[in-house]
């Protein structure tokens, strides 16, 4: 076990991390430690960084635990982690105080921790551990191949202590039948820093749903740091369906990096709930390699407080005849501050090419702060491109007829707030997980 302050990572020793079972993993987590010294933690001058403060974050000790085992062996009585589940027959985490309501493909990880190193999957679904993918060494061909680590410090530093996380792969032979569940616990107890990797394969004709859980059983001001990178390889004419919920705790950072690369004909639909942190960063960049690619990037954000929720996409137009849509959409009260960037870029050969964005807030009290910057390249002719932002206060005339209805302000209010959000949230393709979010 091992603590840092963000702040002093030039100070920061090159320590024993344990890899001597695999020398190709010391040569990546020494490369990425390498990337993010260089990098060093973004400042008020960093572009990608300049609306959204580090802040609390720089200044906390965090500790991060040993590789020593690779999986939780939390035996606390309100965990209960290694309680056996009756129906499957194998371990998972009970922990989990809100069960779903549908069924899923679990993956659990307790404190960072992933649960188990053995998965119940059907045909044509595979789920190992990243110990055993970098142990056989298959992961190695996609890891860290979807994206530029010398731009995302965080991601670097994810690398750089790279232990917790799982590779799926699934290909045409998937039943797409009920959502593969990433669920991450934390009890909250310390100030964790928990750097998890997923890297997901869906092989050509694949089909397949990804829904990740974030959730605290804590204390609502518990202090922890979730830094997590999502890779998606997305093979021809394969669908991926990614959703995420993050209801952290209120004094939690959480940093997160999905890195998507969408072969010809394949499809990333993805939807964001943000509803808890400190400090929140949903960044997203999506590369359609190859012609009829397509992709989805929606969102809602919703907080109070001081906290400051951020989502950043990129969505990279790389070949001709490629179509991609964002809408986002936040509601900020009190002293709470949003951010938006969205960058449609369109390479020179991407003719044809369709690029939609949008971005709209509600505030909801004159202290509350959104900053957005949309943004689009073209480097193409014959093409379709928009982006918009607005940003405004909830309609008093609309407030005013609930009311004249019998309906009180506190329950007007909320009526109209749900009406914003479910615009986004009705994109959601899969109605479970669609009337399961509006249940939030």
């Amino acid at each position: 076990m091992s603590k840092i302050v963000l702040k002093n990572y030039a100070d920061w020793q090159q320590e024993d991390t344990g890899t001597s079972f695999c020398p190709k993993l010391a040569i990546l987590r020494e490369k990425s430690r390498q990337a993010f010294l260089t990098q060093g933690l973004p400042t008020p001058k960093t572009e990608a960084w300049k609306y959204t403060k580090l802040r609390n974050l720089a200044e906390e000790e965090f500790v991060i635990e040993s590789d020593e085992g690779c999986f939780c062996h939390c035996h606390d009585d309100k965990c209960r982690c290694h309680d056996e589940h009756e129906a499957e027959g194998h371990k998972h985490c009970c922990c989990q105080e809100c069960r779903l309501p549908f069924e899923v493909y679990e993956v659990d990880f307790c404190n960072g921790k992933l649960k188990s190193d053995h998965f119940h999957t059907p045909q044509g679904l595979s789920i190992i551990s990243l110990a055993d993918a970098l142990e056989n060494g298959e992961i190695f061909k996609y890891l860290n191949k979807s994206f530029d680590i010398n731009n995302f410090p965080f991601a670097a530093l994810n690398s750089a202590y790279l232990e917790q996380g799982v590779m799926i792969t699934v290909d045409k032979n998937f039943n797409d039948d009920k959502p593969i569940l990433l669920s991450f616990h934390n009890n909250g107890e310390i100030k964790r820093l928990s750097n998890i990797c997923n890297v997901i394969i869906a092989e050509s004709g694949a089909k397949a749903t990804v829904l990740e859980h974030y959730y605290c059983s804590g204390e609502a001001k518990s202090v922890y740091f979730n830094n997590i990178v999502n890779e998606f390889f997305i093979g021809r004419n394969a669908y991926i369906r990614h959703y995420k919920v993050q209801q952290e705790a209120f004094k939690s950072f959480h940093i997160s990096l999905n890195s998507v690369q969408v072969k010809q004909g394949g499809h990333y639909e993805s939807f964001c709930l943000q509803l808890g942190a400190d400090l929140s960063r949903q960044e997203t960049q999506v590369v359609l390699k190859e012609p009829h690619a397509e992709a989805e990037v929606n969102a809602v954000y919703q907080m109070n407080g001081w906290a400051t929720l951020d989502t950043t996409t990129d969505i990279k137009h790389m070949a001709k005849e490629t179509i991609s849509h964002q809408l986002v959409k936040g509601i900020i009260g009190e002293k709470a501050k949003g951010v938006f960037q969205g960058k449609i870029h369109i390479a020179p050969d991407a003719i044809k090419t369709e690029g939609y964005q949008l971005h709209k807030a509600l505030l909801l009290s004159d202290e509350a702060e959104v900053d957005v910057k949309p943004e689009l390249e073209i480097f193409a002719d014959d093409v379709k491109c928009s982006h918009g932002a607005a940003s405004g206060e909830l309609d008093k005339e609309q407030l005013f007829y609930l009311q004249s209805r019998g309906i009180g302000e506190d329950e007007a209010k909320n009526l109209l707030i749900k009406a914003f959000t479910d615009e986004v949230i009705n994109k959601i393709s899969s109605t479970d997980i669609a009337d399961w979010i509006k249940s939030l």
